[in-house]
């Protein structure tokens, strides 16, 4: 399926586009595009404006304030002040000074305190802990210790400075939960502004200097990751805006499957990724690719072969990718070649030690005087086929509505309703009579959306015109159509016929069956003629696979594929 897309728009001062790429790469999901439009004095003083604004905001929301900021630090350094002046418990500097004589303040280990300095020095001891003594020594002279710096508070001074803080702090701190009420109101005051500076930007001449542009950035990411991206954006410091993408935008078509429809995206990129509005045509691939490559190969040896292959696969770095798809194709081509009953050219459905209930399950004999395998070809042809038509029915009637699609309804009432009805009726599962009034009401209701209201806008001469010319086209095209998924009966009989001729050939070389070069040589041609019949089956299983999806399925289901890739930086 397609996953839905949010559009984003970006504009910021062009100096600043490096930076604001580098923090959308970390995000990891933008697929982004670019632009430049005039930054004049009125665009800057408006982008002024809007920054303001969201600066604002985030102060209010966030609470990270500068002056808050400040004030809280300056707490922070009060209290690690007082801690430290609580070693020299309290004090009046101005009495001190008033001495006259000098006071210096020590701390030193307590190893190094000497016990007969109280005696030889007029000195004060304040405070012993931690291994550590806090004194303090008056008077000039010299002292065997080097002093610290004098505290520029006491423990009372600073008890009250942090009181005094704390209740400024509180007061501040109440003004900016009280200004959470005008959020609001500034919110749509930016919204306002951007407004503005969008519609400025939209219509201002390009006649100013290189210097003096914004960066106008747009960019997709999925729905999913909406809430996520919106609140990184806000602290981007840029004006962004977005909505659901929509396919006039035409966003990048990103594909979210299971991991076995997963495996066959790759094929789908060989031809185009859908547009925003269509369908994604793998989980449709994966099914009928698998099988039509199956049916090509028609091999349950090959398809054992190719398991292995895939297996091996895992350990190239380079191949590591396409190793689960050549795996899941092995394993449809060893399950269909058991249906098909051929195995490495081999009838098996001949072998007598084939137990009966495995040979219920293969494909064998005629049906109708035709081969049962061509038969089965040409059903999954017209199964392939009507799946297309409801396809293309469903998503022209979510375009362009039920009225505006009543074409392409009365085509696929009349292919598929016919196929279904007629089906019934082989089957005796409907009456001879009810399927005739069936099948002519399905014709009546046909014809009219073919012919009269293919267009409702249009003129109805003009409408038959045009379903005159679709009629012819839909009815040549539609038989060659059918009769292409021979391919998938005529490539795997060719394949088996092939194998079983090499077969053969081997078994000649044996003669009488003793040992000796000829049993060499039955082996090397037995090796190489199967690799060269196994390289080119995988070749026809390929590429006929692969035409009967792009042509046939997509012709039919109104596919066009010109969706570009999702292709997020990283």
């Amino acid at each position: 399926m397609i996953e839905k897309m949010t559009r984003y728009d970006f504009i910021l001062l062009s100096g600043y586009k490096d930076d604001f790429l580098e923090e959308l790469r970390k995000l990891g999901v933008m697929d982004i595009t670019r632009s430049s439009k005039p930054f004049d004095q009125q665009s800057r003083e408006l982008f002024r404006q809007f920054e303001d604004v969201q600066a604002e905001i985030r102060r209010i929301s966030s609470g990270r304030d500068d002056v808050l900021a400040s004030l809280k630090e300056k707490g922070a350094q009060l209290v690690k002040e007082q801690d430290a002046a609580r070693h020299w418990g309290s004090f009046d500097k101005g009495k001190i000074a008033s001495l006259g004589i000098p006071v210096r303040f020590y701390c030193v280990p307590e190893k190094q305190f000497d016990a007969a300095w109280p005696e030889q020095y007029a000195l004060l001891q304040t405070d012993k802990a931690k291994g550590k003594v806090w004194f303090v020594v008056f008077g000039a002279g010299d002292f065997p210790a080097v002093p610290v710096p004098s505290p520029e508070h006491s423990v009372d001074e600073l008890e009250a400075l942090i009181a005094e803080n704390s209740e400024r702090t509180k007061a501040y701190e109440g003004e900016l939960e009280a200004k959470k009420s005008t959020i609001p109101s500034l919110e749509a005051k930016a919204e306002q502004i951007k407004s503005e500076l969008n519609r400025y930007l939209a219509g201002a001449s390009a006649e100013y200097a290189a210097d003096e542009t914004l960066a106008v950035f747009e960019g997709f990411a999925p729905q999913a990751d909406k809430e996520r991206l919106e609140s990184a954006f806000n602290e981007l410091g840029c004006v962004w805006t977005s909505a659901e993408a929509t396919l006039e935008d035409n966003p990048p078509i990103k594909l979210k499957n299971n991991k076995f429809v997963r495996m066959f995206e790759t094929l789908t990129d060989m031809y185009g990724r859908p547009d925003y509005n269509e369908f994604d045509p793998t989980p449709y691939i994966s099914v009928f690719f698998l099988l039509f490559f199956a049916m090509c190969m028609g091999d349950a040896g090959y398809g054992l072969l190719l398991i292995i292959g895939g297996i091996l696969l895992r350990k190239v770095e380079s191949m590591k990718n396409l190793a689960p798809l050549v795996t899941t194709l092995g394993a449809g081509t060893f399950v269909v070649g058991i249906v098909m009953h051929t195995f490495f050219g081999v009838d098996i459905s001949a072998l007598p030690w084939i137990p009966s209930w495995l040979k219920a399950v293969m494909i064998t004999g005629n049906i109708a005087g035709f081969d049962a395998q061509m038969v089965l070809s040409l059903v999954i042809g017209v199964i392939h086929l009507c799946l297309a038509m409801v396809v293309k029915t469903v998503y022209a009637t979510r375009n362009k509505g039920f009225l505006g699609s009543l074409g392409v309804w009365g085509w696929t009432l009349l292919i598929v309703g016919g196929v279904v009805v007629g089906t019934l009726a082989i089957f005796k599962l409907l009456p001879p009579a009810i399927t005739k009034w069936i099948i002519i009401g399905l014709g009546i209701v046909s014809a009219l959306g073919i012919f009269l209201f293919n267009d409702i806008h249009r003129n109805p001469l003009k409408n038959i015109g045009s379903g005159l010319w679709e009629t012819y086209n839909t009815v040549t095209g539609l038989l060659g159509d059918v009769l292409s998924y021979l391919r998938l009966y005529a490539l795997g009989l060719a394949g088996g016929m092939l194998g079983k001729a090499f077969n053969d050939i081997a078994a000649m070389t044996l003669g009488d069956g003793s040992f000796g070069f000829g049993w060499i040589a039955f082996v090397l041609i037995l090796i190489i003629g199967h690799a060269l019949n196994l390289a080119m089956c995988c070749l026809g299983a390929f590429v006929h696979p692969l035409r009967l999806n792009f042509l046939e399925f997509f012709k039919n289901s109104g596919y066009d594929g010109k969706g570009r890739i999702y292709q997020p930086m990283k």
